[in-house]
């Protein structure tokens, strides 16, 4: 049998929902599990809502004080799914306590506070990740492998768009996501951080930017807007390929589409979200095939269904968690294929370079702190 380790949750969100959906499905399709997550107890400002939490995504206590989940001997990992703003404290306490940290992107507000992060849970000794769950898409981690072995040649091109349309009514109401005290910022930190990992994870750092920002709603609900609803970049990676980056919440029908794109001098690989199981591989100059990626042979797929049977947006976090609890059993490095705290202050680098440029500094140099 499998040990347990107790789960202390901060934040009852969105992220909080699929979060607690992964670790309950741990144990039922990746059966021994590397750990049998317990979920202990759920934080979150308000009564109320976080005791209906509790219920509904099945811990067993909740508290209004995430400092309770910190002292609370039982809890061996500490997953902070709570607002930006939220990323940065708890996920230190909590190291500093002797938890395992998984953090939610973006990790800080700013390089800053994501290299603070970093250094401090790192020098705490305790396992760390930032959660960019879309390393652990089996399309992706298959691009991944393609590219580490050098079928894709030397790599020339990356372009990545995150697209969305929950902002296109102006009527839509002045939400958290929407001020830069708690969010940081826009599209940029909420989809653009992701196509920056991605970036990252498949090419390499991000050498150089150039960057435009834009709001095009700047006041909704008689409040003001002070982040972005959009942002695109040109990009130079450290081993001389070319990108663009893009993201925004203004797109109309562009649910929560994210694509991107790899050129190399022997071929190319394309993605689409909306097509997740799907990953289109060009060997050569001979156009692209479509790989369904559902074979037992691809990455994540010997727990799921028989070939054919396709998964889902939900399962990225079950793979992520699988990963992230198998560091911690094995006293394993959770890098390189998952994104730790070093892996989201790496991003944020970028995302503040992005924002230097739009200010009009022009074409930035990305520095990156050891």
């Amino acid at each position: 049998m499998a040990e347990t380790i107790g789960i202390g949750m901060l934040g009852y969100g969105f992220m909080g929902r699929a979060h607690s959906s992964a670790f309950r499905q741990i144990r039922h399709m990746t059966w021994p599990p590397p750990l049998i997550p317990e979920l202990v107890s759920i934080a979150g400002r308000t009564g109320d809502a976080v005791a209906a939490a509790a219920e509904e995504f099945g811990f067993a206590e909740h508290v209004t004080d995430w400092h309770a989940l910190v002292d609370d001997r039982r809890v061996g990992l500490f997953d902070n799914t709570g607002p930006n703003s939220t990323h940065v404290e708890p996920s230190i306490v909590a190291a500093e306590a002797g938890k395992h940290v998984i953090c939610e992107k973006p990790l800080g507000l700013t390089a800053d506070d994501s290299y603070e992060a970093w250094q401090r849970v790192s020098a705490a000794g305790v396992k760390h990740m930032c959660a960019f769950n879309y390393r652990f898409v089996p399309a992706v981690r298959l691009a991944h492998d393609i590219v580490v072995a050098r079928e894709l040649g030397e790599i020339v091109h990356f372009r990545a768009a995150y697209l969305q349309d929950w902002l296109v009514d102006p009527s839509v109401a002045n939400l958290w996501r929407l001020d830069k005290s708690v969010a940081g910022s826009g599209a940029l930190g909420d989809l653009g951080a992701h196509a920056i990992d991605l970036a990252h994870y498949l090419v390499g750092d991000v050498a150089s930017v150039s960057g435009a920002m834009r709001t095009f709603t700047p006041v909704r609900a008689g409040a003001d807007v002070d982040v972005d609803d959009a942002f695109a970049a040109t990009v130079e990676f450290a081993q001389g390929a070319l990108g663009t980056l893009e993201a925004s919440r203004s797109c109309p029908g562009r649910r929560n589409s994210l694509r991107f794109e790899i050129n190399g001098t022997g071929g190319s690989l394309a993605f689409n979200m909306e097509r997740l199981n799907e990953l289109e591989f060009s060997e050569g100059t001979g156009g692209f095939r479509t790989i369904l990626v559902t074979d037992r042979d691809h990455p994540f797929m010997q727990n799921w269904w028989p070939p054919g049977h396709i998964l889902g947006w939900e399962h990225t976090f079950v793979h992520e968690l699988h990963h992230f609890l198998t560091a911690i059993r094995d006293d394993g490095d959770v890098a390189p294929n998952g994104a730790t705290f070093e892996d989201g202050y790496r991003a944020a680098e970028v995302c503040d370079a992005i924002v230097r440029s739009a200010d009009g500094q022009g074409r930035v140099l990305v520095s990156y702190r050891d």
